[in-house]
């Protein structure tokens, strides 16, 4: 391992303060270890046996709450973002599958024959995709669901109102950094807006709406907006993904303020509808709500541009499974699990 290796992992962990010295000293260890072989295995990324022991029991270690372990981290990704006039807080969740091993605490995924947990990050970046780190963290396991089709536990959806709320406590404490909330579908929920609207609106939010919602004075949100004039055009890469390949598209641009009922403010819904799409192609649109105007065409791109940024946690989870391989740990409890993954997902 390389000093310079070393090195950033002192100074990011510099503030880690687990209880014991040698706790930290072991934490810093590890995250060396995994940052020089991130593919491997927990005992081929240590040195020897002995350093393998003292891997495994720092991670079964019940004493060490996973979240002491990324605080140092969080506090470096806040001060990186201090830097910078606007930085893109994006939140998202993907599921790791440790299907066929034996672990305890594990729960139904998607697929409820498959067991694993989840992971649901707030990952702070640039406007020009420059990654900070990691704001915020969640891990679960489902319940499964019982005789009546429900499920315990807290309501998922609660991740997300409270992803906005650690944002906006970070922004209070960065009053000259504008920081602002980036979901998917998932994070079009009207409690979300209120709770903004509530705290108010220390750090923006954009999210893609999931519901052609009614307004507040009538008609359909999506109805109103399709329907109102083009505003300008824009056009990018759309990254390559699974089955498919890297490919420009051109987008009309169209957006609206509104009011929304039940909602205090009113709020902007950005349209970004493809134009002129390859045959055979479902063309890409998109449909955003901020609380933040958009009054010429200029802010309209800088929103769509924001959203395009959501493909950096796409990325994250993409190393963190493949170039980290979390899911083909072998550890028997997830709170062990849940101790690695926050080491890896710094690496990530």
């Amino acid at each position: 391992m390389d000093n310079e290796s070393g090195a950033w992992v002192d100074e990011e962990f510099e503030w880690l303060n687990l209880g014991d010295p040698r706790r930290d000293r072991r934490a810093k260890e590890l995250l060396k270890r995994f940052a020089a072989k991130p593919t491997v295995s927990i005992p081929g990324a240590c040195d020897g046996w002995s350093e393998t022991m003292a891997a495994y029991r720092f991670l079964g270690n019940e004493e060490i709450e996973w979240t002491n372990v990324m605080q140092p981290h969080w506090e470096r990704t806040a001060a990186r973002a201090g830097q910078f006039p606007v930085v893109l807080c994006i939140a998202d969740t993907t599921e790791l599958n440790f299907n066929g091993q034996e672990m305890d605490g594990l729960g139904p995924l998607s697929f409820a024959a498959q067991r694993g947990m989840y992971l649901h990050p707030t990952y702070a970046v640039t406007p020009d995709w420059e990654p900070l780190g990691v704001m915020d963290a969640w891990m679960w396991a489902r319940e499964p669901r019982d005789g009546n089709g429900q499920r315990g536990g807290i309501k998922e959806s609660i991740r997300w109102i409270e992803g906005y709320e650690r944002v906006a406590e970070q922004a209070a404490l960065l009053p000259q950094t504008r920081l602002v909330y980036v979901t998917d579908r998932e994070g079009d929920i009207a409690a979300l807006m209120a709770r903004a609207n509530e705290l108010g609106q220390p750090a923006d939010w954009l999210i893609r709406s999931q519901y052609n919602r009614n307004l507040a004075e009538a008609g359909k949100l999506w109805d109103k907006v399709d329907a109102s004039q083009a505003l300008g055009e824009i056009a990018f890469i759309l990254p390559g993904r699974a089955g498919q390949k890297a490919r420009e598209v051109k987008q009309e641009l169209r957006a609206q303020r509104v009011k929304l009922p039940g909602q205090a403010g009113s709020v902007t819904c950005v349209v970004a509808q493809e134009i002129g799409a390859p045959a055979g192609i479902t063309p890409v649109v998109w449909r955003l709500l901020t609380n933040r105007e958009a009054q010429d065409t200029d802010a309209i791109v800088e929103l769509v541009d924001w959203y395009r940024a959501r493909w950096e946690i796409e990325m994250f989870f993409h190393v963190l499974k493949t170039g980290c391989k979390v899911e083909a740990l072998q550890l028997s409890q997830m709170e062990r699990v849940e101790r690695a993954l926050v080491l890896y997902m710094v690496v990530a």
